[in-house]
């Protein structure tokens, strides 16, 4: 089943179960996916859903940090809860060691030795790790493994 249809499937279970809030947060995640649709004209495969649900992540951890530096729990619990309900259809994120170890077949596969290889690298590890790991902490990963 695609995500596309289990984020419907799962709306209108929460229809039918009175899941106010977990039916407000898919309705997001829903209209995201088509404005990037329409935007692009295009039909978002799982891959492009991920990367849109992690962008989604990314801006609600942001708003929680400026709600919690503005002592505005209040409005931090419910960005919480948000991220809660979007990281149900995100696949689970990859430990280090697993990071480590396609960090090390991409080298492998490119043949890269050094800093100035770490554009060669990261193509084929973003594409291979999208939607699994965090592009920061890989590329911190690549840089401290290509300097020493």
């Amino acid at each position: 089943m695609s995500l596309k249809q289990r984020l419907t499937d799962d709306m209108k279970a929460a229809m039918k179960s009175g899941d106010k809030q977990s039916l407000g947060v898919i309705r997001l995640i829903n209209a995201a996916i088509k404005q990037k649709e329409v935007d692009e004209r295009i039909e978002l495969d799982d891959t492009a859903v991920i990367a849109v649900l992690d962008k989604m992540v990314k801006q609600r951890r942001d708003s929680v940090s400026q709600y919690e530096a503005a002592a505005r729990e209040d409005l931090a619990v419910i960005e919480r809860d948000e991220i809660a309900v979007i990281e149900r259809y995100v696949p689970a994120k990859l430990g280090e060691a697993e990071i480590l170890a396609a960090i090390e077949a991409a080298i492998a596969e490119t043949g890269a030795t050094g800093p100035a290889d770490m554009g060669k690298l990261m193509g084929p590890l973003k594409a291979k790790l999208a939607g699994q790991a965090d592009m920061g902490q890989v590329s911190a990963l690549v840089k401290k493994r290509l300097a020493g």
